[in-house]
């Protein structure tokens, strides 16, 4: 069995004898006339042995070879399927007969001929013409599984893309889950807009930045990990209404659910809260289900999950209540503060309720949020953009994340729009950021600027557009949505 240097060199040899029979390996253009899918479509009443007089002309790459004497049968894949193609040597000619000998799984060709469905019910085209397009010096894996092999999956996706329609059909199905979603917002009267993705100061989120020195300024940049405080801009500039399909950057953990480069939606709109921003998130993934799926439920990695609004609404506390077993409320902050050695939990800085719940939130509830789930009401502590909650404002805040299998897919404020208390808070983070704290928000105070001209009622809403499309493709891993997963240099 020879190995790939061999067989590329085999291919190089064949290269060299394609030119020397004056055929360009490497032509172009190619004037294509159908794909495969109108073929299959067309002639799909056609009757076994029935030839016709309609012609075609298709193009794709070569993924399958069988060479009988003087007749070749060859299926070529476009991006809509595959089609068959019947070759022979008294329609050919000698100088193109001798050329098909030439032919490689890989190349690329464009055919022309007549349309004909074979005995065992197979439409195929009949090729009077044939062109080579690309030659393929390089061949194609003949299997694609085990675990070193998902690694090269990630890292040659054009690879993973030709063998696997399954593949090509996710990232179909994610294109088409983020037109759903514009096309609802738009429907809402939402406009969609642009802000920057380098800025002088990073905000929106508790996440460490990605570094950069723009020379002409000679002056350090970030890579943006949010849009947040470019769109509450704006909503002081006037819009009412606005969203943003944004690739943000987070210098964080790379696993199952995080990549550095991701793609969220943002929107915000003025005179509402954070309930108008659940129904929109429970809108926006029932309609979106209906129109890539045909329905509500369906199966995500063993679980039947029902999208049908309304969703489950529980606050943080009643959250741990009913999934932990643990009634917070009742317990005194030494109570409360020792559960910290129980289940080992991780707490940076000072120790307070706020903190505590949050953490045993993260550590015993979450890996329990199966079917779609609001978990609202969070510690004030966890956020310095949202407004206090108007039950109790000095604990909680009005802001939600919403949960499916397991999943945080998404956060949503009532956003404060008190400049004095947002001073406040961000010069608490901006401390908190002085003391070593890799993730709070530093003081940005053209922001503050921004929202003391008056900001209304505002109600915000981020969602994960990565796991959305996990969750409506069935896939364990960010990765296998996302076409280029940033990898390891090796």
């Amino acid at each position: 069995m020879p190995n790939e240097e061999e067989l590329i060199a085999e291919r190089r040899r064949k290269l060299e004898d394609i030119r020397k029979l004056k055929i360009n390996p490497y032509p172009y253009s190619f004037d294509v006339k159908n794909n495969s899918a109108q073929v299959s479509s067309d002639f799909a009443n056609l009757k076994p042995e029935e030839h016709t007089k309609s012609i075609v002309k298709v193009a794709g790459r070569i993924i399958a070879l069988r060479r009988m004497g003087k007749i070749a049968f060859m299926h070529i894949l476009d991006e809509f399927g595959k089609v068959q193609l019947y070759a022979a040597f008294d329609k050919l000619g000698e100088k193109n007969y001798e050329f098909l000998k030439l032919l490689d799984m890989g190349d690329w060709i464009g055919a022309e001929g007549h349309i004909f469905k074979t005995r065992t019910g197979e439409i195929t085209v009949e090729v009077s013409d044939i062109q080579l397009l690309s030659k393929s010096l390089r061949p194609l894996p003949e299997k694609w599984h085990g675990l070193s092999d998902i690694e090269q999956r990630y890292r040659k996706r054009y690879v993973d893309l030709i063998i696997s329609p399954q593949v090509r059909e996710v990232f179909k199905k994610r294109t088409a889950i983020i037109q759903s979603v514009k096309e609802i917002l738009d429907e809402k009267g939402f406009l969609e807009v642009d802000t920057p993705c380098l800025q002088p100061i990073y905000g929106g989120a508790a996440a460490r930045p990605f570094i950069s020195h723009l020379n002409a300024l000679d002056m350090k940049v970030y890579m943006r990990i949010s849009n947040e405080l470019y769109l509450k801009r704006l909503i002081v500039g006037g819009f009412e209404k606005i969203y943003e399909f944004a690739r943000d950057f987070r210098n964080e953990d790379i696993d199952r659910t995080h990549n550095p480069e991701f793609t969220q939606v943002e929107l915000y709109q003025a005179y509402a809260d954070f309930n108008t921003m659940m129904e929109i998130t429970e809108e926006i993934y029932e309609r979106t289900a209906k129109k890539v799926l045909g329905t509500t439920i369906f199966e995500y990695q063993g679980h039947q999950i029902d999208l049908k609004r309304p969703w489950q609404r529980y606050s943080m506390v009643e959250a741990i209540t009913k999934f932990a077993d643990i009634n917070v409320e009742k317990l005194t902050d030494r109570e409360l503060f020792d559960l910290r050695i129980t289940y080992n939990l991780q707490i940076t800085g000072e120790v307070t309720r706020g903190k505590m719940i949050q953490a045993l939130f993260e550590e015993l509830v979450e890996g329990k949020l199966i079917q779609p789930t609001f978990i609202t009401h969070h510690p004030v502590e966890s956020t310095p953009l949202c407004k206090p909650c108007r039950e109790h404002p000095l604990q909680f805040a009005e802001r939600f994340e919403p949960f499916i299998a397991k999943m945080e897919i998404g956060n949503a404020f009532s956003e404060l729009n008190d400049p004095i208390l947002q001073r406040k808070l961000l010069e608490d983070q901006s401390k908190e950021l002085n003391e070593g704290s890799q993730e709070a928000h530093p003081m940005d105070e053209d922001f503050i600027q921004a929202i003391e001209y008056g900001m209304p009622p505002t109600g915000g809403l981020g969602l994960g557009i990565d796991r959305m499309v996990m969750i409506l493709t069935n896939q364990a891993s960010i990765r296998d949505v996302l076409l280029f997963p940033f990898m390891k240099k090796v």
